[in-house]
């Protein structure tokens, strides 16, 4: 898998162009008369450039406000897995309970206002690709297939978190226009899988290099479905993406989150990422990980990992309670950082440690933890992968049909990684629906921790209200999931601007 770094460069030039004269108001912060006239969308050039600028709305405000890049990592914040420390995104008040509309500077209003970026951006695209009349049609359906790929995501992203949103499939005629009440979910998500059935029916079906492709299309819609629990729809699309052959497991876990892995041509199991080139755009997360000591890891999250016998802590005789750290699945340690295990990242060296367990994923050890070689790295941001796409066939076909061997050699197929190499399920004791939905459940925080996937399965699941107040946060007490935190509230300056936007229940 090799990274397309054009996209970055040209990607800048575009957003400044683009967003010199922006006003504040959401969608008056694209100047209509700037990129619309006689002298762009003409040319091929112009679409790749503004093509690129698309892309780069996935990490459009750079340290956090990019509704798809490493913030995502921050969500784990909010789980029973993650820790963050410092109240950056208000991650740590929001895991207790505390969000209210008023605080803008919360994970979810930077996504909010990140996400319809991105869609203003690709409706602009969409808008005007047809101007370009030299390029043949077939290539700029091509060109739509991706940014239509790209605003799905968006959207997908802000129906999960606010349920009901305003629903814009093309740019409107002025800030008034812009001014309109909320689309029901459902209506969010059929637009989602209508950009996305376009995505698939145009985009090269073939390995991904950087630019969205029909896999990557396809995965984001078997995320979409199955959140609606359409699970035999889903099954079945999954089915496709496993053969196709255009995907497959990486030889090396912990590389998959590094340039060692991210630049091998051999590496097909990144599906979509969000991409960096130094020094247009670093990816800070690996800094922020814990050299800024955001990011740590709740020690409970040790007990999901089981033994290299395949059975879980409370079972195998592997197990030493005085020595928990030996005999334990390989993504154990690729994961999460023994005691001891030597980094010179700032907080290592004073040993700041606030959970009991420092994080390993996206973390080069190798390198000295100062701000050039930490912050200043391009390797990506992975936002799907090929495990997941096991795992969610599994899922889907557990749920739609119980247990089959197809439903165990995707779960295997993923245990049986080289270099992680752990036991097959055993089919005699998970031989119920049930009993292998929550096997299913443990292997994907396991094989995804610390990938800002969790707090959209522990919602999708409908868990999160009674499985987080079951884990203590550092200071004893326990974490805060209430209802209405299956939705967050609007951020008030966008309640203020659009009257007829009306807020969620509880805020």
């Amino acid at each position: 898998m090799k990274k397309y770094n054009v996209i970055k460069i040209s990607g800048a030039i575009f957003i400044l162009l683009l967003f010199f004269s922006c006003e504040k108001d959401f969608l008056d912060r694209q100047p209509l008369d700037k990129v619309s006239s006689e002298t762009f969308w003409n040319t091929e050039s112009d679409l790749l450039m503004a093509l690129a600028g698309c892309y780069d709305m996935l990490n459009n405000d750079g340290w956090g406000g990019g509704p798809l890049n490493y913030q995502r990592g921050y969500s784990e914040g909010l789980t029973d897995i993650g820790f963050v420390y410092w109240s950056l995104f208000s991650i740590q008040p929001m895991s207790r309970g505390i969000i209210e509309a008023s605080d803008e500077g919360n994970w979810a209003a930077n996504i909010y206002r990140g996400c319809y970026k991105g869609i203003a951006q690709c409706n602009q695209f969409l808008d005007n690709v047809d101007n370009a009349t030299s390029v043949p049609e077939s290539k700029r359906n091509a060109y739509k297939g991706e940014i239509k790929f790209l605003r799905a995501m968006f959207y997908f992203e802000l129906t999960k978190m606010f349920g009901g949103i305003p629903l814009y499939k093309d740019t409107p005629a002025n800030p008034d226009a812009s001014k309109v009440a909320k689309s029901s979910q459902e209506e969010v998500y059929a637009f989602i899988l209508e950009d996305l059935d376009f995505a698939i029916a145009n985009l090269p079906d073939e390995s991904y290099t950087g630019h969205a492709v029909k896999g990557s299309a396809q995965g984001i819609k078997a995320r979409v479905l199955l959140t609606q629990e359409k699970w035999s729809d889903a099954a079945n699309l999954l089915q496709q993406i496993m053969d196709s052959g255009n995907f497959s497991l990486y030889s090396d876990f912990p590389n998959i989150f590094l340039n060692a892995g991210q630049n091998d041509a051999n590496n097909t199991e990144i599906m979509f990422s969000c991409n960096y080139i130094t020094p247009y755009a670093a990816f800070p997360y690996g800094y922020n990980i814990e050299y800024c000591a955001h990011i740590f890891i709740r020690s409970n999250y040790l007990d999901y990992f089981e033994c290299t016998d395949g059975l879980p802590i409370s079972e195998s005789p592997l197990y030493d309670p005085s020595d928990p750290w030996s005999n334990r699945d390989p993504r154990f340690y690729h994961t999460i950082r023994q005691p001891g295990e030597e980094w010179e990242g700032f907080y290592s060296q004073t040993q700041f440690d606030p959970t009991g367990v420092m994080n390993r994923k996206y973390l080069d050890v190798t390198i000295p933890g100062n701000y050039a070689n930490v912050y200043l790295n391009d390797w990506n941001f992975v936002l799907l992968r090929y495990a997941d796409i096991l795992l969610m066939y599994a899922e889907a076909k557990n749920e739609a049909s119980g247990p089959d061997a197809s439903v165990y050699a995707a779960i295997d197929e993923v245990r049986a990684r080289p270099g992680v190499n752990m036991p097959p399920v055993d089919q005699s004791k998970y031989n119920s629906k049930e009993l292998v939905r929550d096997y299913i459940r443990n292997e994907r925080a396991v094989e995804l921790g610390i990938e800002g996937v969790r707090f959209d399965d522990l919602k999708r699941w409908k868990i999160a209200h009674t499985l987080l107040p079951t884990i203590n946060d550092i200071d004893g007490t326990p974490l805060v999931f209430e209802d209405r935190q299956y939705l967050w509230p609007f951020p008030q300056s966008e309640l203020d601007k659009n009257p007829n936007l009306v807020q969620n229940p509880g805020y």
